[in-house]
């Protein structure tokens, strides 16, 4: 059964994740801002937990409009549909947080399944 949380204390999960990102990776993260949705585009599929939209930094090059931030979007409503618990869904946001960060440096799904952030 999925858990209920209010959006105010949602985003704080969000923080919080963010803020357990080591200084030595979170200095080098520039431009990109966190957004939490209630739900996933409808291009993506409904359980998506998190998105990158951006140009990782391993494929950047300067180019018009590159100053524009990179984007990562938590999805609030997959998140608390695929826990049971408010333990389970701060241990997952913390999964989708690094997940969507490290797409930003330009990590894949393989790799990051390989660490435990799949």
């Amino acid at each position: 059964m999925p858990i209920e949380l209010d959006p105010d204390a949602f985003d704080a999960l969000v923080d919080r994740a963010l803020d357990t990102i080591p200084d030595e990776i979170a200095s080098l993260v520039h431009n990109v801002v966190v957004l939490v949705e209630d739900e996933p585009p409808e291009t993506e599929p409904a359980d998506t937990l998190g998105l990158y939209d951006g140009i990782a930094l391993t494929e950047r090059t300067w180019m018009p409009g590159a100053d524009l931030p990179d984007r990562i979007f938590i999805f609030r409503n997959p998140l608390l549909d695929f826990c049971d618990s408010e333990e389970q869904l701060a241990d997952e946001v913390r999964i989708t947080v690094v997940h969507e960060v490290a797409h930003h440096f330009g990590m894949g799904h393989d790799k990051l399944e390989a660490l435990g952030y799949g």
